[in-house]
């Protein structure tokens, strides 16, 4: 599908999902990265009245630069936003959990998680406050091997890149002409200082797409031909990595009572 096809077919889908709800309009976080951007971009196009992007800065360490983009992307494209800066929040739940900042805020995951948690109390705040929908950044690429957090920007309503790659999203940005300096900018979640996505999972987003494409390719399921090209280590770590999501990306699990 030509990028153009599938941009308007994204922003038609986005509409009628947040028509079927009853909702006005849409509300995203912008954190001046690659998925953040198409999103609202996408999303402006659906609700050129409605939408809003929450640009929330979470402490003193967040990069002034992605700020800059963040703000960028929304003068280029008249989209509406709030700039909320929640370091003193993120900074109150420290104080309460007994966090060891200067030992801990680096490396503890789960300290770490604390930011788009937060984040996401801003999100449906806006979302509950004007009847909107909070729209998802994430991508197939993430949803696939769980690579978000849990009811952190893993929450949302809609998700309107969930089945596109992050390889794939570079040239649906650039049909948008979303600036290059975004396009290209290294990926970071800014869980910590100096932190990138592809460091983390362990392999660049190129080799996790190639792998991705593999498995879900039905004449490559359980054939090691499938993944000719691709590193037997890498292919492992996916698939462990994807194993060990599955409960991420279903629903809570219910129990049923017998009749």
């Amino acid at each position: 599908m030509q990028p153009s096809e599938l941009a308007t077919e994204i922003s038609d889908w986005i509409k009628a999902r947040v028509i079927e709800a009853g909702a006005k309009g849409v509300v995203i976080g912008m954190s001046g990265g690659l998925d953040s951007s198409l999103t609202a971009v996408l999303s402006k196009k659906a609700f050129p009245d409605t939408t809003l992007g929450l640009i929330l800065p979470c402490d003193s360490r967040s990069r002034t630069e992605d700020v800059a983009y963040a703000r960028m992307i929304a003068a280029q494209f008249g989209i509406e936003t709030k700039e909320i800066d929640i370091s003193r929040i993120f900074a109150a739940f420290l104080r309460l959990l007994e966090v060891d900042v200067d030992s801990e805020i680096e490396i503890d995951i789960a300290t770490a998680n604390l930011k788009p948690r937060l984040r996401m109390v801003c999100l449906y705040y806006f979302a509950n406050k004007r009847n909107y929908l909070v729209v998802g950044t994430g991508n197939k690429s993430e949803l696939f091997i769980g690579y978000f957090t849990k009811y952190g920007n893993g929450a949302s309503d809609i998700l309107p890149l969930g089945d596109v790659l992050k390889t794939e999203e570079q040239r649906l940005a650039e049909e948008l002409n979303i600036p290059r300096e975004i396009i290209t900018k290294v990926p970071s979640a800014g869980l910590w200082e100096g932190q990138t996505d592809e460091a983390e999972i362990g392999m660049s987003y190129s080799d996790l797409d190639k792998i991705i494409l593999a498995m879900v390719t039905e004449d490559f399921k359980g054939s090691r031909a499938g993944y000719s090209g691709c590193d037997p280590e890498l292919v492992e770590r996916v698939r462990r990595m994807a194993d060990a999501s599955q409960h991420k990306r279903e629903g809570i699990p219910v129990f049923r009572k017998r009749c």
